[in-house]
């Protein structure tokens, strides 16, 4: 090998310990130790958006690789037949991915129980082929690593958006440790990534939990029609199914709990409420791409001068206004600043501030709702890929809104739910920097696994 490159390697990778070697993706490809190193279809082969099915194969974006992991939440699908046409990007359970185009390092694994999917060519799969010499986990966390990292900034094409070729990638270079530390790495980081990964699904749950009472008490009207039928409310107490009524009336939306009122939704919540925020103070900031499309809780925030846009507190709920973020449903319900603190975002959110006695997390649910994300996604106007929802769109919506008494009952039933959401969420987010900062020890071995492992043993 020639010295300039040997040169290069160390100064990229840095002192490695006895027995751990520097090595090309290509090299690895040379030896068997990776068997395959592809992207998807390229040019006219490249499926478009009219050939997007609801079911079939999962067709994988870089945007469907989150948090290291793969989330077929909003992915695209194609007909099987479709999919088994095309020429390259199948990619099986196992295989490491990493995006390679405009959203660079992006990692994610396959995981079991899904035949196959396909690629884009924003996603490179590589395929280990001797489990004896590189552990798939251990790979995955290679390519998070600051090192891999920065040759992937660094050989990147420099244009408009960001690229790095299949060729380019196998040129860059990764430590591989005896296959014993591989497995030592990957296990004592998993173990934090597990965590991580419990108290997402447990959000899930929590989220579920809550958008199935606001269904239920909002939309379904569920205790009102078992009063009605003479039975016991289904998971209620008898003093919070005394709160409502046992018979329903006409109204404008058809039938709804007696003495409830029907209202548009500017009447019962506050649209793009007045918040004071001063040109160029430093403010936490929400952008368009860290709006969750599930759940509640906003992936980053960061300070930035205000310059003109959104502006909310907590309590607030924020809902995208315009394609295709609204369809692939990103909302979020702010709970992240300081008490009494604004924030700002994007010009293409819409505020919503429940008004009293309705409950914060009131207008949250509701932007969730089926009901008022069809008609806010009917009542989008503009050009193609320009479509936004008029506020005003909003004054159309009529909803049913309950006495002050149910209003609190239902407060009562959902504060916690979202307390403990965003308990766990801190919890990640202090094992996540505690991962990053063990991962670059430990791919460097600075840290050896037995002293990263007694470390993480007491974080979880």
């Amino acid at each position: 090998m020639d010295d300039h490159l040997l040169v290069y390697a160390r100064r990229v990778l840095g002192p490695l310990p006895a027995g751990w070697e520097m090595v090309r993706v290509g090299d690895l490809l040379e030896r068997g130790v990776l068997s395959e190193v592809q992207d998807g279809n390229h040019g006219e082969i490249h499926p478009k958006s009219t050939d997007y099915v609801t079911e079939g194969v999962p067709f994988v974006m870089a945007r469907d690789l989150a948090d290291g992991r793969l989330d077929l939440h909003n992915c695209a699908f194609l007909r099987r037949e479709h999919a088994e046409s095309l020429r390259t990007g199948f990619s099986r359970p196992g295989d490491v991915l990493l995006t390679h185009k405009a959203t660079l390092g992006r990692v994610a694994i396959v995981p079991d129980g899904i035949d196959y999917v396909m690629l884009t060519p924003q996603v490179t799969y590589y395929r280990v082929g001797d489990c004896q010499r590189l552990e798939r986990s251990y790979l995955r966390y290679a390519f998070l690593g600051p090192s891999f990292r920065h040759q992937l900034n660094a050989d990147s094409d420099q244009s408009t958006r960001k690229f790095i070729s299949i060729t380019a990638q196998r040129r860059l270079w990764l430590a591989l440790p005896p296959i014993s530390e591989q497995r030592g790495i990957a296990r004592t980081l998993g173990a934090l990534d597990e965590k991580i990964e419990l108290n997402r699904r447990m959000n899930e749950t929590l989220e579920e939990m809550a958008r199935a009472f606001f269904k239920s008490w909002f939309v379904d009207f569920n205790p009102v029609r078992a009063k009605a039928e003479r039975r016991v409310p289904a998971a209620m107490d008898a003093a919070t199914a005394a709160l409502f009524p046992d018979g329903f009336e006409e109204s404008e939306i058809g039938a709804v709990p007696r003495g409830w009122r029907v209202v548009g939704v500017p009447e019962a919540i506050e649209v793009n409420p007045v918040c004071s925020l001063k040109k160029g103070e430093v403010a936490p900031y929400l952008d368009m791409k860290n709006m969750p499309t599930s759940g509640h809780l906003a992936h980053e925030w960061e300070p930035r001068p205000y310059g003109s846009g959104a502006r909310f507190m907590n309590g607030d709920t924020l809902l995208a206004r315009i394609t295709p973020c609204l369809e692939n449903g990103k909302t979020a319900f702010v709970d992240f600043i300081e008490p009494g603190q604004v924030g700002w975002g994007s010009t293409e959110y819409i505020v919503l501030r429940p008004k009293p006695p309705l409950p914060e997390y009131f207008a949250y649910l509701l932007a969730r709702s089926d009901g008022l994300r069809a008609h806010a996604i009917q009542s989008m106007t503009g050009t193609t890929g320009r479509q936004r929802v008029p506020v005003s769109a909003l004054d159309h919506y009529r909803v049913a809104i309950p006495p002050a008494e149910v209003a609190v009952a239902f407060d009562l039933v959902t504060k916690d739910l979202i307390k403990l959401s965003r308990t766990n969420d801190q919890e990640s987010r202090t094992l996540r920097d505690l991962r990053d900062v063990l991962l670059s020890k430990l791919l460097s071995g600075e840290l050896r696994v037995r002293d990263a492992e007694r470390v993480v043993e007491r974080a979880v």
